[in-house]
Parts: C-alpha cells; sequence; structure tokens
C-alpha cells in the first residue's frame, strides 16, 4: 500500500513540475480573503463564469454593512442581489441558510474557530450546511485558510482522470483520493495550473493533446494528435483575489 502512495504522489509530483514548466508559478494572493467572504464567493461561482460570479458577490457584500445585514435579507431579496450568477433559488437559498446556521451557532457571522481544526474537520463541519459541498468547503481550506488542501472541479475531476492520477467516477472521489497523495506545499499551484490545462488544453471534447505538456505521460487513450489544433488563451481569477 506504502508503495502505491509513493508512486502517486512521484507522479502528482511530476505531473506539476511539468504544468510549472508550461504555466509557471500562479500567483497567489498576499492577504487571503475572509472564509465567509471566499465561502459565498465559491458559492456564486458554480456554473457560471468569474465575471458574473464577481459582481453577484460585491452587490452582497458592498450594498451591506455586513453578512448579519444579508442574512436579515428574505431570500427573494438576495435572490435579486445575485441573480447575474445565474441558479439564484438555489444559491440564494444557500446563503441564507449558511449565514443563519452560522449565526445561530456560533454566536456571530465567522469562520475563525475553524482555525484550530484539521483539515477532515473542517471539510465536515462545512459540509454539515445546506447547500455547502466538498468542493466549497476545500476552496475555504486552500484560498481562505491556506492549507495544503487542492480542491476538485470539473477541470480537475477530468484533467487527473485522464493523466491517470486517479481513476474515478466523481469529483468527491477524486478529491479524496488526490489528497491522500498530495505532496506538501503544492497544492495552490497544482490546482490552479490543472483548471488552465483544461480550460485551454484538455477539453471535455476533442483536447488538444499535441499541445499538452503532459504528453509523454498522460495515460488518455483517445489522445487528439492533430497538430494544427492549437490552444488559445483562456484567463480566470482565482476565488483567493474575491475583494
Amino acid at each position: 500500500m506504502s508503495t502505491t502512495i509513493n508512486d502517486s504522489s512521484k507522479k502528482i509530483k511530476q505531473t506539476n513540475s511539468l504544468l510549472i514548466k508550461k504555466f509557471s508559478i500562479p500567483e497567489k494572493s498576499k492577504s487571503p480573503p475572509d472564509p465567509v467572504d471566499l465561502l459565498i464567493a465559491t458559492i456564486l461561482s458554480q456554473n457560471t463564469n468569474d465575471r458574473n460570479s464577481y459582481r453577484a458577490f460585491r452587490n452582497l457584500k458592498y450594498k451591506f454593512k455586513d453578512w448579519e445585514e444579508v442574512e436579515m435579507l428574505p431570500v427573494s431579496k438576495i435572490e435579486n442581489y445575485i441573480r447575474i450568477a445565474g441558479l439564484g433559488k438555489q444559491k440564494s437559498n444557500a446563503i441564507k441558510s449558511f449565514l443563519k446556521h452560522l449565526r445561530k451557532s456560533n454566536g456571530k457571522i465567522s469562520l475563525n474557530y475553524l482555525n484550530k481544526m484539521s483539515d477532515s474537520d473542517v471539510i465536515q463541519d462545512l459540509t454539515s450546511y445546506k447547500g455547502i459541498g466538498v468542493k466549497t468547503a476545500s476552496c475555504v481550506l486552500l484560498f481562505s485558510m491556506e492549507r495544503n488542501v487542492c480542491p476538485v472541479d470539473t477541470h480537475v475531476h477530468r484533467t487527473t482522470n485522464r493523466i491517470g492520477l486517479v481513476n474515478t467516477k466523481a469529483p468527491h472521489k477524486t478529491f479524496y483520493l488526490l489528497n491522500k497523495n498530495l505532496p506538501e506545499g503544492i497544492a495552490h499551484q497544482f490546482h490552479t495550473n490543472l483548471i488552465r490545462l483544461g480550460r485551454e488544453i484538455c477539453k471535455p471534447l476533442k483536447p488538444l493533446c499535441s499541445a499538452c505538456p503532459l504528453l509523454k505521460i498522460c495515460a488518455y487513450p483517445d489522445k487528439n494528435l492533430n497538430p494544427s489544433a492549437k490552444p488559445g488563451t483562456n484567463s480566470f481569477m482565482l476565488l483567493d483575489n474575491v475583494s
């Protein structure tokens, strides 16, 4: 078993090195966002683009004095402010429920108590709130708490399975297996560069394998080796830049 874990860790390190060579080390925010801000921004980022989710976040963050004031709003009002991010009903219910139950259980709207918890306990705590999943909880760990945890979105799930770092059918299974073998100190760069790989090269349909820095180590059997296919640049905003 230890050999398997060691081999997996080595392949993750190799993958990370090749991604850095291609994309460089992404910049980290000098001042990590507050965990409550980050959690709400992550909810808003689901199934929409960065521009719309950021506008929705700012609509809540800067039109009200604090999150306590947002918590007092009816769900319909929250939905109106975040409509641009899509899935308004679902996201407004999740935000309202989270703020309400956090205030009731903690006495105030703060997640600072998480600092004393282990990674697994933080995930267990945050996913106990209705509408908060493993991906959102792990984003709080990585971007706000600066823990060595790699969140798994659709891009990370797809690319790590194609590369052969994991062999799973669901993102939450990818998350636990990937993080079990994740070398220390690489989570931020690894997560960010995998997203870039998935957006620009390792696309869901017709991946641009001939331009991929991982071509020689990738286990994906249906490689698209059309040399005329050139990747573009797909810029995106990291969640640790939310402010």
